[in-house]
Parts: structure tokens; C-alpha cells; sequence
């Protein structure tokens, strides 16, 4: 669970969040959904992890007889967990319950080291940069359970709610 105090005219009012509350206001589902959970988040930065399944139909063609994770579905990986799970907690006093913010990537750089193989697991790491005017600016990384870097990158998107 993840608390935060703060302020709201002359009452002290306690926030509290839950990952599974983050989880829970993605607009996100299966088969797009990459956040299995998210193990630590604060004002500063949020790690959480995800399990490429083996069976995911992309891998058939991508690539033939050697299949490999899209770099795009890395992205999108780290873009759900470290930008849009990220900018969810940062809104946490503002999201009112039921509302699902609305969500834009609006830029993206990425480098790619080693590839994630099916049925593998990954770490997202992003540390916020900048968070002004909803606009969520992060230095991610990804890392596979070995604790090898397998990309790293900066991610911007806008959350309004």
C-alpha cells in the first residue's frame, strides 16, 4: 500500500493508494496490458515487473524459428509502468474514483542491448525527470531477471484527468 499526507483547505486528509489501486484504473487489458504488479513507487520513481507470456500470438511471426519480444511491446512495457503507473500515483490526490485519465505517449527515445526471450520476465526501473502541467517526463531502463540491462531510454506522456 502507498500513503501520502496532504493538505486540502484546513483538513489534514490521508491519501492512500494501493498498487492494485494503480493497476486497477489502467485503460489497459489483455492481450495489452504489460504490468504484472509494481513492487515499490514514490514522488521519485516507480519499479514494477511483467512476464512476457510464451503463447503470445507475436511471437509466431517475430521471428520465425527465433522468436523475440518486439522492441515496441518493450517500450510499451515501460511506457505502462513507468510513465502512465507513475502518473497515476502523482495524480493521486487529484483522480476522482471511477475516472480512467486519458493517456498520450508524446515522445520516446530507446536504446536496445540484449533481447527478451517468450516466457521471460522484466524489471521496469523509471526515475521521474520532470512532472509539471501533467506532463510526465522519465528516464526508464528495463532489466531481465539475470539483472542484465536490456534497453534504456526516456519517456514522455501527458495524463489528464
Amino acid at each position: 500500500m502507498v500513503a501520502n499526507t496532504c493538505y486540502k483547505g484546513k483538513f489534514l486528509i490521508d491519501i492512500t493508494m494501493t498498487t492494485e489501486d494503480i493497476r486497477a484504473r489502467l485503460p489497459y487489458q489483455d492481450p495489452f496490458l504489460f504490468v504484472d504488479g509494481i513492487d515499490a513507487v514514490s514522488e521519485e520513481g516507480i519499479t514494477g515487473h511483467y512476464t512476457f507470456k510464451a503463447d503470445a500470438p507475436f511471437y509466431k511471426g517475430h521471428f520465425k524459428d527465433n522468436p523475440i519480444t518486439p522492441g515496441v511491446l518493450l517500450t510499451e512495457c515501460m511506457a505502462q509502468i513507468g510513465v502512465v503507473c507513475l502518473g497515476m500515483y502523482l495524480l493521486k490526490d487529484t483522480l476522482q474514483t471511477g475516472i480512467t485519465p486519458q493517456i498520450a505517449l508524446t515522445s520516446h527515445q530507446m536504446d536496445f542491448y540484449i533481447p527478451v526471450l517468450p516466457g521471460e520476465t522484466v524489471t521496469v526501473i523509471s526515475e521521474k525527470e520532470v512532472f509539471r502541467f501533467h506532463k510526465l517526463k522519465c528516464k526508464v531502463k528495463l532489466m531481465n531477471a539475470k539483472g542484465e540491462l536490456v534497453c534504456r531510454g526516456k519517456i514522455s506522456g501527458m495524463l489528464s484527468v
